[in-house]
């Protein structure tokens, strides 16, 4: 982390208010604080101390917390924004959105786009999978949140507030609206990164408890620099079910944002544990930590020490309190995600969603509650189909996704275990008497096996398995980003490095996509075979169809046109053989009856997966497309196979659009304008970088 100048937030208000900056003599943070605050205020520093006695002058649900966290805001000239899908169909370097500023990345952050509003305040479902394992530990690690965010967007020549106004608007909200006195609030300095930007921050902290990050955004991350942006981004994170638990004062986090659904789920796993002892347990929770076994063994001991309890008997009942929490959030994870359209699987945000889901059901599972897990998921449609419509809109369609996915986890167990004995047995007939980390992955990747299941199994023939703590973790990490393009450009031909100071391609095959010649000047020799023309009408390799052959004539010469790609906005012609360095000017011509075959192909696609949409429902999204000029195919999203009648009246629909003769209309719009007006269904085949989307329809 990045050393913090001491002048860093030296803000007027925090001399206006009589704060000064300190250093925690536990652990070593500077914070910015009342001269009487002790500590940096943040556990284990401080222990929690609104447990039982919140600090504020009254007690907000979690929809309470988010209408006033809104109207504050707004009351202070920022513009109420929609929060956006959790799965970042938008972005291609993350599946979901971890932050409220990933709705921004990174189009807005770098100037690409404008923002939806300058001020804005939004409230942004977030889903991280960073410490799955902890989730339901410690009474507050939870998976998924809401973010409110409050987000100010400065250019060079349009300041709109920084640091001191930031401060400003979060301590005026905790003590003027909430009542919390400016004491009790302290202002830990750190330094945030994360969705490729990064600045210094500020961690707002409460009787011990963080509910807040300001973040002054200044810096695009590549690779371990950290480069200036022009645009200095105000990103604010206000953990809105933290705000509404600090509110309430409840045993748990838990307790705060779920309430009877939870006394719910709690009643189904038999969690017999008074509200006194369940308190002392989330505070002592809160100093020991919940990052190991050991911390966790830790605050077990000292509860039950505490109150009297057996220490063996209190840890099963903690355990069963901890699982019944993890499913509580699970399953809210996997209401939203299965809401939009996510289809479980070995790959992507599809990958995530199976793990979560199989996570919720091995714990369901363990407690002898599986069969209620739809029962959950309906409650969890009930307390947020209000706010979040779309849960509503498509229970249907999580019920029979879940269904089906736990169908196939229970199928797996069952089958898996013989795998896991093959495995054991192969490993102890070469001596080898441990499963390794790495086969607990392969396992888990390729058959869906938990380790806990490959334990249980192998151990019957004397092979060990040392299960990591973090093994979810470490596997999510591994999936929870595409490659991203710097990491996919590393293979490419070094001759790309020739192409970073020509001016763009102009591509008429979007002016006029009928035009089949062009005349055009030779901008650049990248290879004995490769040119950069100013302009062409040859469609590159690009969203599964592949490039327009044809020739490129100068004189009596003539060169076969083999492939084109795409490079940023630079478009390369591969030919069958060397071009003559004085030849300037060249003629084009692409192969049309080649061309027209793939126009087909390619907007037979779009009608065929706005059939199946219709058909199999709202679930299904593009996961692959390649046009060939003889057939094309396309992959979409399903839980199941799809049966001969769904095949045949996709057909019939797809063959109406046909003989309609419908037209193809094509628009360029301004990218928030075509978000606004289409949605992310914009996204099906991929992000798209620019500040101009081409937008097609049929």
């Amino acid at each position: 982390m990045p050393e913090i100048n001491q002048d860093e937030f030296a803000l007027p208000y925090f001399r206006e208010i009589g704060f000064v900056r300190k250093k925690c003599p536990s652990c070593g943070s500077n914070y910015w604080a009342a001269p009487s605050q002790a500590t940096c205020g943040e556990v284990p520093c401080s222990p929690y101390s609104f447990i039982g006695n919140p600090p504020t002058k009254r007690r907000y649900t979690l929809a309470e917390m988010r209408i006033q966290f809104m109207d504050y805001f707004a009351e202070r000239g920022h513009s109420r924004v929609k929060p956006y899908p959790i799965v970042a169909r938008w972005r291609n370097d993350v599946y979901l959105v971890g932050a409220s500023i990933y709705d921004f990345q990174p189009y807005v952050t770098e100037g690409t786009m404008p923002p939806p509003a300058n001020p804005l305040v939004i409230s942004q479902p977030c889903i991280r999978f960073t410490d799955i394992e902890q989730v339901g530990a410690a009474g507050r690690h939870m998976s998924i949140f809401e973010m409110g965010g409050a987000h100010a967007f400065n250019y060079p020549n349009k300041e709109i507030y920084w640091k001191d106004d930031t401060v400003r608007y979060h301590h005026k909200l905790l003590s003027d609206v909430m009542g919390v006195p400016s004491e009790s609030i302290t202002y830990k300095e750190h330094f945030w990164s994360g969705g490729g930007n990064a600045g210094p921050d500020l961690e707002g902290i409460v009787s011990g408890l963080e509910i807040s990050t300001l973040v002054f955004m200044q810096y695009k991350v590549q690779g371990d620099e950290l480069i200036g942006l022009p645009i200095r981004t105000v990103d604010t994170g206000y953990g809105m079910e933290r705000w509404a638990w600090l509110s309430q004062g409840s045993p748990s986090g838990f307790h705060a944002v779920y309430g009877p659904l939870l006394t719910q789920v709690l009643g189904l796993a038999k969690v017999d544990l008074d509200e006194s002892s369940l308190s002392y347990l989330t505070r002592a929770a809160g100093i020991y930590g919940a990052s190991s076994r050991s911390s966790r063994d830790a605050y077990v001991e000292a509860t039950a020490l505490e109150t009297g309890r057996d220490k063996e008997a209190f840890r099963s009942v903690v355990q069963t309190l901890e699982a019944a929490f993890a499913i509580t959030d699970h399953t809210k994870s996997i209401s939203f995600l299965l809401a939009e359209g996510v289809v479980p699987s070995n790959v992507g945000e599809g990958y995530l969603t199976r793990l979560i889901i199989r996570r919720a059901a091995r714990l369901a599972r363990q407690l002898g509650i599986l069969p209620e897990l739809p029962g959950i998921i309906e409650g969890q449609i009930k307390l947020w189909g209000g706010e979040f419509h779309l849960l509503r809109e498509m229970r249907g369609e999580i019920l029979e996704g879940l269904r089906i996915e736990v169908e196939k986890y229970e199928e797996t167990i069952s089958k898996g275990s013989e795998a896991v004995l093959r495995l054991s047995k192969e490993l102890s007939s070469q001596g080898i008497r441990k499963i390794p980390t790495d086969q607990l992955v392969l396992l888990y990747d390729s058959q869906g096996l938990a380790p806990e299941i490959v334990k249980e199994s192998a151990e019957k023939v004397g092979v060990e398995v040392d299960v990591p703590e973090n093994f979810l973790t470490l596997v999510a990490e591994r999936h929870s980003k595409p490659t991203t393009s710097l990491e996919a450009s590393s293979s490419e031909p070094e001759w790309e490095a020739k192409l970073k100071d020509l001016p763009p391609t102009r591509a008429s095959y979007y002016e006029d996509a009928y035009q089949t010649r062009f005349q055009a000047k030779i901008v650049a020799k990248v290879a004995e075979n490769a040119v950069v023309l100013d302009q062409t009408c040859f469609y590159p390799e690009g969203g599964g169809q592949p490039a327009d052959h044809g020739e490129l004539r100068s004189d009596d010469r003539k060169l076969k046109v083999t492939n084109v790609q795409k490079f940023g906005n630079i478009i390369v012609h591969f030919l069958d053989q060397p071009i003559d360095q004085e030849i300037d000017l060249v003629e084009g011509e692409i192969d049309w009856q080649r061309r027209v075959n793939l126009m087909r192909h390619h907007t037979g696609t779009h009608a065929l997966i706005g059939a199946a949409r219709r058909v199999l429902g709202e679930h299904v999204w593009q996961a692959g497309a390649q046009k060939e000029v003889e057939s094309s195919r396309l992959d979409i999203t399903h839980y199941r196979e799809i049966s001969a009648k769904e095949k045949e009246r996709i057909e019939r629909l797809v063959n109406q659009v046909i003989l309609h003769d419908l037209p193809v209309q094509v628009t360029w719009m301004a990218r928030e304008k075509a978000e606004a007006k289409y949605g992310y269904r914009l996204y099906q085949g991929g992000a798209v970088p620019g500040s101009k989307i081409r937008v097609v329809r049929i």
